[in-house]
This record gives C-alpha cells, structure tokens and sequence, in this order.
C-alpha cells in the first residue's frame, strides 16, 4: 500500500476519497485553486497545494485543475508514490494516465491505453463489438464528417443521437428528431466537444425508444481476474444528465443481470482493463401493451461506453452489493488504491451478490423553476440529513461560495433499505431534511421526482423527466414556490394611498386594505401563500429592537402599529421573488393595547397579529425564531420554515431572506416600487442579461448589426449547459458588452436590441 497519495481533483469526490486514504492510514495531498483556498476537501487533507499561475489569481479548470504540470509538481514537492483522479476533470485523460508513469507515479486507474481505447468512442465500439458485445447501430468511420453523420443518419433513421468521440457524462450529446435540425445540431455538438475535450470528432447512433440506461460496475486485477459488481439503474436524466440512480435496476431478471454482467466483463477484458469501471449499456424499456412473456428470457441491451474512472453513483453499488458468506460491503476506492498497488482480487463471480437496494440523489445547484438554469451564491445554512440507512457525500460547507466554474454538483444523498420501497422512502425523507439555503438548488425537485408515479412502480426511461415536465408539471411544481400565491383578491402591491411608502413601514393613512375591506379568511392560506407570510413575519421580527442591559425597551421603537385612540396600524412589507410579480403583506398586532402595557416589550415573543397578502383575506398568525427555524402558526396550521439572511455588503434591496421547507428554498427581497420604477425607466426594454453566471464562449452579433427576433446572438456556457441569449425583436444591436472568453455574474447586461421601429426614427432636430 502507498504511504501518500495525490488526489487530482475537487469537491465531493475529493473528500471521498481522502476519507478512505484516512481510514487506510494513507497521507492525503490535496490540490486546490483560489476559488477552493477553504474548501472542506483542502481542510480535511494531510496537506494541500494550491495551483494556478504563480503571479496572479485564475482559479479556471483551464489554469488549475487541468494543468498536468502543476498535478506532477505538487505530487514530486509533498513526496506522493501515487495520483487518484477521482472523476472529471484529468480522470479519462491518457495523456495524464501516461505522464504521470512517466514521472515515476501509479496512476490509480487504468492502463493509458484502456482509458485510449475507451475514451475514443468510436474505436471503443469495434473493440466490444469484437469481443461480442452488442452495440447500438450507428456511424460506422472513425472520425466522420459532416457529411459521414448526415449519410448514416439517413442509413439507420431517425431519431438519432449525436455524441462526442472522446467525452461522457452527457456533454454535447443531441438528440435529432428532423433531418432539417441535424446540421445545426452537428455544429453546436462539434463546438461543445472542442471546448470540453479538445476534440469535436462525433459519433452518431440510433435512438433506442423508451430507452432505459442501465450500467454495470466492473472490477480487475492485474492477475487476470475480472468480476462486475451488478448494474445501477440510472434512466432519471435531465438533458442527458443523470439525477437519479439506484441499485438494482428492477427492469432485468435474473437471465438479462447475468447476460448484461458477462458483456461488461468481456468488455473490460477486451482492453486489458485493471481497477474499477463502469460499462454502460442501453436497454429498450416494455411497452405496456406488449404481453407478459416479453419480460421474459435475456433482454435486448447495447453497449453506450466504458467509463474508465469511479462514477458519481458508485455508493448505491457499496451499499446494494455483498461479497462472500459475511456479506462484506465494498469500498470502491479502497479497492482502487489495493489493485494499483498489485493486490489481488480476494473474491470471485460466485461470491457476489445483491442484498438490498439503494438509491442516490444528486444535489445540484441549479434552479428547477428556471429551466434548471445553473445557479450560484454563497452557502448561508446547510443541514444534512442524518438517520438509518441514510449517507451523505458532500463537497460543500457553510460559507462555501459555488460558482460557475466547476460542476454543478454539491452533494449526494443516499439512502438503502433492506428493498426499494423502503430505500425510496427513506431518500425522500432525508431529501425533506436537506436544508441549503443562499443557494438555489434541486433538492426539493428530487423528492417531488422520486414519488412520481412511474417512479414507484418502477417504470422508467430516460425521457420520463421532460415528458412529465411537459404533460405533467404539477407532480414536479414546488407547493410553496412563489409562482403560485396569485391572491384571491389580486390588488396593486403598493400598498399605501400614495404608493410611496418603503417596505416595513406603517401605513398610517389608511386601516384598511386598497379594496377598503378587512375580511376573514374563510379558507386556510395556500402554501405559496405562508411562503411570503413567513418572509414578512421574519422581516417583522427584526424590526423590534434589542433590549437594553436592563431588559427594558424603548415602547416607542416596537413595531406593534400603536396609535393613540384606535385600532394598530397595518405595517406593510413589500417584497419580491426572482421572476415574480412585487406583493405586499400587511402586518397588525391585534392585542397592542396601551404603548405601555409589558406584553408588547418582551423581545422575540410570539404575539398574536393579522395579515394579508395584498389585497386578499385576512389571517390571523404567530411567528417565533429559534436558532435557524422559523416557526410560523397561521389559522391553527403551524409550519416551519428553514430561515437565514444575506446580508452581504452591497445588495441592491439590502438584505435578503431565504426560506426554505421540504428541500426547496427561495431567496426574498425587499421591494422598493420607487427605486423599482426609476431603475425601470432607466432601463432600455431590450436589455438582455445573463440568465445565469457563466461564461460566454460565442458572440454572433456586432455592434450596429440588424438582427431578427429570436436570431441567437451569443452562447453562455456554465456547468456543462449551453444557453443560447436571442433577439428578443426585430432591431439593431445598439450596445454589445459581451466578449468571447468572459465571465459574467447573473443580470449582467450583454447586448441591448433597439427595436427596428425605435432605430427607424430620425434624430430629434435641435435649433
């Protein structure tokens, strides 16, 4: 075994795997740019380098993690005997695998020439092919043109799907459906694939109709002995990404595991393949209609790829997998680091088994209600769930900052159970005790996903995510999202007569709401509807001051609406989502009474008040903050909401309050209609700003150029996604700010369309 070894990556798999070199008695190296200067993998390592250019800050992959030269001069500088590269980045890289032999370290994984052969997909499917492992119809050359791709298509029919030659985990990848689509489709494939491989070589393949990605996690020595470790089920995807994963697939019978198992082996095999790998295979999924017998027997299935790393699922195949009479779990980066090292398999087929199941959420900071645009900011709360049968992977901590750099992936949950009812039950419940809040993620869409029906019942394809998205949203739509609390009674959100009252104040022109009625609720208040109950209740709680080192408080300081011969005034909080209308919620303390009476100067009590959102019923509720949770009681129903506040220097609308509640989480602002309404004048309505952080790899327009409504103008590039920014009319680009290479935060202006009317009118003639 090695006395020190280098892990060559970041994040969650780089603190899995220090953790098993900690728990083998092994010194850790980690490596970090200045982005992850106190990133939970550089605090938890023995000793940790940092890269990127000596004489200033670019903490880019490009500058970084990517850069073999700093990866072989920090392993030589900390004495390291061997590298791990965990999965991304230089992981599938030969020309590292190579470079790091030739620098007198074991690369824990493959021979170069496997992690070669495999990573060219192209060559990878003769090899198999060669060895009996059926494939997927498709392009046949090894490094088709354009024209190659257009003929095959023609050849085997449509759909079919495009994918880079020499990448994996669903980048680039394009499913074509019109043959007029495919040239287009072919150019923005080729252009992903240069700029994350360095190679835009494609291949293309016959789309397999409900096709289910089943994979099988093979293992070998370096003494000829090879065994697979079972399948994963990993058919929940979003645009080709994997979100779910489970172990056992509850598709196969006993003949297609078998049969499925042998294929991976053979393939393995067919490339002298030590270490561990995975052999991912396509499998048509049953036709409801078809009769029973055809889930009967060894099932179609075609060779996709091998990936020559650990995958991000790996753990449902610890936890669902048991070896010999003892039922042993395996640790798959022990048994990395023990083959690297020249030990020997001390198991064979006959000893494996599954015993359980698992399942694994990835929790990714992306924003389901956006398209699942990527997100960032910094980590204000995060809990992670605790309990049996629960695991968690995480690569983050409080105070983390995510940015577009890097992958969009922060944590994994996983949860076994002794069967898959049992496993789902379990993840979904933890996903409900993930609380990350200052960062979008979709925690909350996970668990919605895992009780879809079709989920349940075990009936999956890789299609089933946007198929829902489309026919079905409300089985993934978020209860308390914003995007739902339209009121029963809609009324301007001003609030006050002159609607120039700033948010949190008292409006003490006016008892009533704009509708001039203070009517009860007769009906409970919708989830949505607490959301911003709750925001404005927190936002209400801080106004009241601290006591003094006596215990006593200014009277005249509490936000209780007291006035002098009447009922309280209404305090009004206005507030805002992203991408949703401005509300107000009236807040009035029913019990005020005298300004002196000693119940309204107790800090923090939970007195009874009424509110109302905009110009809807009103309610009567009670809020109290303990530690992180906000407690909030409203008509009897008392729910609790996760709560933290940015206040990082700088925000426009001052600080920003983030709930969140089963999984999901909302950051809320305060609303100021006049600062609103004079940032909107000033603003041109053919601004165009980034949608997310990221950076912008293509600019397709000029300064003055005309352009047509919806004629792309630029492509944004952030997590593995691509965001085309359009036209929004037919106009002149009259300012263009964006430049190849870029980086740009969220809202950051890139171009601005005049419209063609507007840049038609003549200049105004001055005497």
């Amino acid at each position: 075994m090695f006395d020190t070894v280098l892990v060559a990556n970041r994040g969650e798999i780089a603190l899995r795997v220090i953790r098993t070199l900690r728990r083998l008695g092994v010194r850790s190296v980690a490596v970090f740019s200045d982005a992850d200067a106190d990133a939970p993998h550089v605090r938890e390592a023995d000793v940790a380098v940092r890269l990127g250019p000596p004489d200033r800050s670019d903490s880019s992959a490009a500058e970084t993690y990517l850069r073999t030269d700093q990866l072989l001069a920090a392993a030589r500088r900390t004495g390291a005997q061997a590298v791990h590269p965990g999965y991304g980045f230089l992981a599938e890289n030969p020309g590292f695998a190579r470079a790091c032999a030739d620098a007198g370290l074991v690369f824990i994984g493959p021979p170069p020439g496997a992690v070669e052969l495999m990573g060219d997909k192209i060559n990878a499917k003769e090899a198999v092919r060669a060895a009996g492992v059926p494939v997927v119809p498709g392009s046949q050359a090894t490094a088709p043109t354009d024209e190659d791709l257009v003929a095959a298509a023609d050849e085997i029919g449509y759909p079919v799907l495009l994918k880079p030659s020499a990448g994996g985990g669903g980048k680039g990848m394009r499913l074509v459906r019109d043959p007029a689509e495919l040239p287009t489709e072919i150019a923005a494939a080729r252009r992903v694939a240069r700029t994350a491989f360095g190679d835009d070589t494609l291949l293309l393949e016959r789309w397999v109709d409900r096709p289910r990605h089943i994979e099988v996690q093979v293992l070998a020595d370096a003494h000829g002995t090879t065994v697979h470790l079972g399948e994963r089920e990993c058919s929940l995807q979003r645009r080709h990404q994997k979100l779910i994963e489970e172990a056992p697939s509850v598709l196969l019978n006993a003949e297609t595991r078998a049969a499925m198992g042998a294929a991976a082996v053979r393939a393995a095999e067919s490339c002298g393949y030590t270490g561990a790998g995975t052999v991912e295979f396509i499998v048509p999924g049953i036709d409801p209609d078809a009769p029973a017998s055809a889930a009967e027997g060894v099932r179609d299935f075609f060779f996709m790829e091998m990936n020559t790393r650990l995958q991000v699922e790996h753990p449902v195949t610890e936890l669902a997998v048991a070896v010999g009479p003892d039922a042993a779990r395996l640790d798959l980066v022990e048994w990395q680091l023990r083959v690297a090292s020249g030990e020997p398999l001390p198991f064979t087929q006959p000893d494996i088994s599954f015993l359980g199941h698992a399942i694994e959420a990835r929790i990714c900071a992306e924003d389901p209600e956006r398209d699942f645009l990527p997100t960032g900011g910094r980590i204000l709360t995060l809990d992670e769930p605790r309990g049996e049968g629960i695991r968690v992977d995480s690569g983050v901590a409080p105070g983390t900052v995510v940015t577009s750099a890097y992958d969009p992936m922060l944590a994994k949950v996983i949860a076994y159970g002794p069967d898959r009812p049992t496993a789902l039950r379990r993840l979904r419940a933890a996903l409900a005790d993930t609380r990350i809040l200052g960062v979008t993620t979709n925690t909350g869409f996970l668990r919605r996903l895992l009780a879809h029906p079709d989920v349940v019942a075990g009936r999956l394809d890789t299609g089933l995510v946007e198929q829902t998205a489309q026919q079905r949203p409300d089985l993934l739509a978020a209860p308390h999202s914003p995007s739902n609390a339209s009121p029963r009674n809609p009324a301007p959100s001003t609030g006050s007569t002159d609607g120039t009252n700033p948010a949190g104040t008292t409006d003490g022109a006016t008892d009533r709401a704009t509708d001039g009625t203070d009517a009860p609720a007769t009906e409970p208040p919708s989830p949505a509807h607490l959301l911003y109950f709750a925001a404005a209740l927190a936002r209400h709680l801080d106004l009241t001051p601290a006591a003094d080192p006596g215990g006593w408080t200014d009277p005249f300081s509490l936000p209780s609406g007291w006035r002098l011969g009447g009922t309280p005034a209404w305090t009004t909080h206005r507030l805002r989502t992203p991408g949703q209308d401005p509300v107000s919620v009236r807040i009035r303390s029913i019990t005020a009474g005298n300004v002196t009476d000693p119940t309204d100067n107790a800090p923090g009590a939970a007195r009874e008040v009424e509110l109302r959102l905009d110009a809807g019923p009103v309610h009567r509720a009670r809020a109290a903050v303990t530690g992180d949770r906000l407690h909030l009681t409203v008509d009897g129903l008392r729910t609790a909401f996760a709560l933290a506040t940015d206040t990082t220097p700088g925000l426009a609308a001052g600080p920003v309050t983030w709930l969140g509640i089963d999984g999901d989480a909302w950051p809320v602002h305060a609303y100021d209609p006049v600062v609103e309404s004079t940032a909107g004048a000033s603003a041109h309505h053919g601004a165009l700003t980034a949608p997310m952080p990221g950076t912008v790899t293509v600019v397709k327009t000029t300064t003055g150029e005309a352009v047509r409504k919806g004629q792309p103008l630029l492509v944004l590039e952030a997590m593995k996604m691509e965001h085309v920014i359009a036209a929004p009319h037919d106009g002149v680009v009259a300012e263009l700010r964006a430049t190849a290479g870029a980086t740009v935060a969220m809202e950051d202006l890139l171009v601005v369309v005049t419209p063609a009317e507007e840049a038609a009118e003549p200049a105004e003639v001055r005497s």
